[in-house]
């Protein structure tokens, strides 16, 4: 059991890590997580936060693809890495 928590923790900092590295690439990402963390300003406030969230999400997503459409080869490299690295550890 506990070594399922660590591997489901390591694999939680991966990927914060990973959107770290988005956010401090890609200026659109930074932009719209900034505007979602900035404090609500009338009663749409709280009403406007999931909007926020899913328009970060897709801002995310869309600069993701960008990103991985502009490195093809390092995106190819770095899947078959991550299966190669789970099948190591399953054995």
């Amino acid at each position: 059991m506990r070594r399922v928590i660590n591997d489901g923790l390591i694999s939680l900092a991966a990927v914060v890590v990973l959107l770290v590295m988005l956010v401090s690439i890609d200026p659109r990402v930074r932009d719209m997580l900034r505007n979602m963390v900035a404090p609500p300003t009338g009663a749409s406030g709280i009403a406007g936060v999931g909007t926020k969230l899913g328009d970060v999400s897709m801002v995310m997503l869309k600069a993701a693809h960008d990103h991985s459409v502009e490195n093809a080869p390092l995106v190819i490299f770095s899947v078959a890495a991550t299966i190669l690295v789970l099948f190591m550890l399953r054995t």
